[in-house]
């Protein structure tokens, strides 16, 4: 087997490289979203799942780095860029300095700089683009305000098991944990790869099951996924990350 074809094998296997649109009758969870609430309720239902359409190779062997990492990340170069999976433009000074102006007194169980250490941090090991999974924190917390279902002990920034107005949802230790879960159930639609660190995210294992060969590539293909209806609720994020890159 010739190194070419080794690395190709190796492409295939290492790296969740399969990016398709998924139809819209599969749904690991569907969101019910008021945009005029800061935090959103969940109604877990799932849907006839049907054939996945054909997988297509969005990379290609020679731009996986090897033997040094087992993963490529694209490199995020543009604001226009709507990828998921990618690295961060906003610097973390910038992020802290949009939460504060929009919330002085967010109510986290860290400071400002701590949470967003953590999302840099969490997001370069996983490949999410940490930015903008911060400005998905900030849309799905109300800039930690909350005032919804979730509540600021829970460490839940994006809403995790959140059923419905009663049911409060999942509550991790610490707010690295809530974090890190935070960037696995990213990783979860947007790669077949598994995290790196142990799995946290407790729907992680329910979405890699639903969606199989399957990833989304874009924020907005979060919409009607993510949060339901979510008309708009991808494009609102990058919106945000956007804003924080004026900062």
């Amino acid at each position: 087997m010739n190194y070419v074809r080794l690395k190709k094998i190796a492409a295939a296997l290492l790296i969740g490289a399969f990016t398709v649109s998924i139809p819209a009758g599969i749904s690991e969870a569907k969101r019910l979203h008021d945009p005029k609430v800061e935090t959103k309720s969940l109604d877990r239902h799932h849907e006839k799942i049907v054939t996945p359409p054909k997988i297509e190779e969005n990379l290609t062997a020679e731009e996986i780095n090897f033997p040094e990492n087992l993963f490529f990340i694209p490199k995020t170069t543009s604001s226009a860029d709507t990828s998921i999976i990618g690295t961060p433009l906003a610097t973390q000074k910038q992020c802290v300095k949009y939460l504060t102006s929009n919330n002085p007194n967010p109510n986290l169980n860290v400071s400002a700089e701590e949470i967003v250490a953590y999302y840099y941090e969490e997001g370069l090991r996983e490949g999410i683009r940490p930015d903008v999974a911060f400005a998905q924190a900030l849309k799905e917390t109300g800039f930690f305000r909350y005032g919804g279902t979730v509540t600021p002990d829970q460490n839940n920034y994006c809403g995790l098991g959140t059923t419905s107005a009663t049911v409060k949802g999942n509550y991790f230790a610490d707010p690295k944990i809530g974090v890190r879960a935070h960037i696995q159930h990213l990783l979860a639609y947007s790669s077949t790869r598994r995290p790196t660190t142990e799995i946290v995210d407790p729907r992680y294992n329910i979405v890699r099951k639903v969606y199989g060969a399957n990833t989304l590539s874009k924020w907005s293909d979060l919409n009607g996924r993510w949060a339901v209806p979510g008309r708009g609720y991808g494009q609102e994020i990058l919106s945000m990350f956007r804003d924080i890159l004026v900062q």
